[in-house]
């Protein structure tokens, strides 16, 4: 029961943590596009990581360091957005899911890595294909 709590907990601080970030006036974070991808909060919120993904990969570390000087702001609002007796404390991390989804994806569409259907299995029929 608990742990269903934290997951609404964790999804309630991606959402208001994607608000927020719109709205923070450091240069190093309006010139490209974050993406809160992922939230993990302590049971006893305490500690919350937030995994976060950047468009542009060569500003990712002005971002990041970004992100943690606009910490403590960010903690203030969250406090105030979501109502909890402890407001957990913000550790951003960058996430670079996305990026190997995409190289799996290149990796799947080049013929040259994935082998060719084999003729004998021609005629099978997949369900999705009727």
């Amino acid at each position: 029961m608990a742990s269903n709590r934290i997951e609404r907990i964790n999804e309630e601080i991606q959402r208001e943590l994607s608000a927020l970030l719109r709205t923070l006036k450091d240069p190093r974070l309006q010139s490209g596009l974050l993406t809160v991808t992922h939230v993990d909060t302590t049971s006893d919120l305490r500690y919350s990581r937030i995994f976060v993904s950047a468009l542009d990969k060569s500003q990712e570390k002005d971002m990041m360091r970004g992100l943690k000087s606009a910490a403590g702001y960010l903690r203030r609002e969250l406090g105030a957005a979501l109502r909890l007796r402890y407001t957990p404390e913000l550790q951003f991390l960058a996430d670079d899911s996305i990026q190997q989804g995409a190289h799996i994806l290149e990796m799947l569409r080049d013929p040259d890595v994935v082998k060719p259907p084999n003729p004998a299995n021609a005629h099978i029929i997949l369900e999705d294909e009727t």
